[in-house]
């Protein structure tokens, strides 16, 4: 895989064809995954934006988020792990974010896992701030999650 996938990057809304490969990038990705019917919901939800990262010719990437008045709540973002450390994960919250301020939002949360440091740092790098702790919120470990919230898109 060339150094470059992140500069030949595309973004697309996400479809059937997608499927496949986002519930492989899934369970590589998260102790406690989302099913196939939570993807599916996902294709016909009006409130979601949902975005996949295709590089290399195949879906390498995914990023959601549930529009809630005039909130966005991330919902998801995962990169296949054979393309990670390369921006793609940047790339793919930037992307629904910006997604999201074209439908009018004004701000956007989320949770993430308080020992994912990679991910707090990604969030904190975008303009995120912690905000609040959700003890015992995930529910394979019971670890909490942080919140935290980006005030202004």
């Amino acid at each position: 895989m060339p150094n470059s996938i992140s500069m030949n990057l595309r973004f697309e809304k996400l479809n059937e064809s997608h499927l496949e490969s986002i519930l492989a990038i899934e369970k590589l990705s998260n102790s406690a995954p989302w099913s196939e019917r939570s993807f599916r919901g996902e294709l016909t939800n009006p409130q979601s934006v949902f975005v996949t990262a295709i590089g290399d010719g195949k879906v390498i990437g995914y990023a959601g988020l549930w529009i809630v008045v005039d909130e966005g709540h991330i919902t998801t973002v995962a990169v296949d792990p054979d393309y990670r450390r390369k921006g793609i994960g940047k790339r793919l919250t930037t992307e629904v974010l910006s997604r999201a301020k074209e439908l009018g939002i004004a701000c956007a949360t989320l949770e993430v896992r308080a020992s994912n440091e990679a991910a707090i740092n990604l969030y904190e790098g975008l303009g995120f701030v912690q905000s609040a702790r959700r003890k015992g919120y995930y529910p394979d470990n019971r670890e909490d999650a942080i919140v935290m919230w980006k005030h202004s898109l």
